[in-house]
């Protein structure tokens, strides 16, 4: 059996040659772009406040079948935490974990889930999680049994505001 060697064209290896250090420099950016987080957990970026309540421009329903005034009602309680996921549609919010700037070595993150299309408290769903940091690593801590029913409790009362505010409209 006689093996044939396919010698490739000079001009693939020189390019490629070419192209390394510039792929080194881009790769060695990128790693030096992450850095320390905590001083950015403070910050929060609400990016998604300036958009509409819905999709269509204010309608009390949103498409996916999740009310418009919990899901503008739980953004704008939740705007001061840095909001890494949003999703109108699903009605599904989570945060990044925020700390507190009173709170040293603690930071918290929630999630917010509207279940219904009516303006109904047991249409949302609102779960805190807490983190406490001891011997150099953060662990999880059960936060205060009343922290998820306060949120959910503002964000109903923002809701409510924002209903009335359009007139008491559901439609």
């Amino acid at each position: 059996m006689v093996t044939t060697r396919v010698r490739q064209p000079l001009w693939l290896f020189s390019r490629a040659v070419r192209l390394a250090p510039l792929m080194g420099l881009s790769l060695g950016l990128v790693a030096c772009s992450g850095g320390d987080k905590t001083s950015d957990l403070t910050a929060p970026r609400n990016h998604l406040l300036s958009e509409d309540r819905s999709p269509t421009g204010g309608d009390d329903q949103l498409s996916g079948g999740v009310n418009a005034y919990l899901w503008r009602g739980a953004l704008d309680t939740l705007s001061f935490m840095p909001i890494t996921t949003a999703d109108a549609v699903g009605g599904f919010i989570l945060t990044d974990w925020y700390m507190p700037p009173a709170a040293k070595g603690e930071r918290f993150k929630i999630t917010a889930y509207i279940l219904d299309r009516r303006l109904r408290s047991d249409a949302l769903r609102v779960t805190v999680f807490r983190q406490v940091y001891e011997d150099g690593q953060w662990g999880d801590v059960p936060p205060a049994a009343n922290t998820s029913s306060d949120i959910t409790s503002k964000i109903l009362a923002r809701a409510r505001q924002l209903r009335a505010d359009n007139g008491n409209r559901d439609n």
